[in-house]
């Protein structure tokens, strides 16, 4: 088999390709998510520890270096803020991802737990109906 063809049945798998769907849908779940937490999460509680910005919080270990107005050597910073957003966006991505999986495992966990039906009983065989015929002839004498 020449390379060219085995890469093909290799991304053309299912599973790859459901892989490569789960990527791209969850790349944009986390952005949707980063942006509930910067947009709506952040300010109210930015708010009510007295109007701070969580991105704006910021440790300066070595102050910028100015020469006039323009700025030579930029100000090294530890970004707290942003980090925190981020632990945020993760704490969401993964809750709600746990909630996924316990309702899948809910669901697999019903169908294992449905009992399979019952087999109906074999029909009766040709002597069976014959001697039942008989029996039912008897009685009625």
């Amino acid at each position: 088999m020449g390379f060219v063809s085995e890469f093909k049945t290799f991304a053309m798998r299912g599973n790859v390709l459901d892989m490569a769907v789960g990527i791209i849908i969850g790349g944009a779940f986390g952005k949707i998510v980063s942006s509930f937490v910067a947009d709506v999460i952040m300010p109210p509680i930015g708010m009510l520890v007295g109007g701070v910005d969580f991105s704006d919080i910021k440790l300066t270990l070595k102050d910028a270096v100015m020469n006039g107005s323009e700025v030579t050597t930029p100000a090294i910073t530890m970004n707290i803020g942003l980090f925190l957003n981020t632990v945020i966006d993760f704490t969401i991505v993964a809750f709600a991802i746990f909630l996924l999986i316990k309702g899948v495992n809910n669901l697999a966990k019903k169908k294992a737990e449905e009992p399979a039906p019952a087999p109906a009983p074999p029909a009766p065989s040709k002597e069976e109906l014959l001697l039942t015929e008989i029996r039912d002839i008897l009685k009625n004498k």
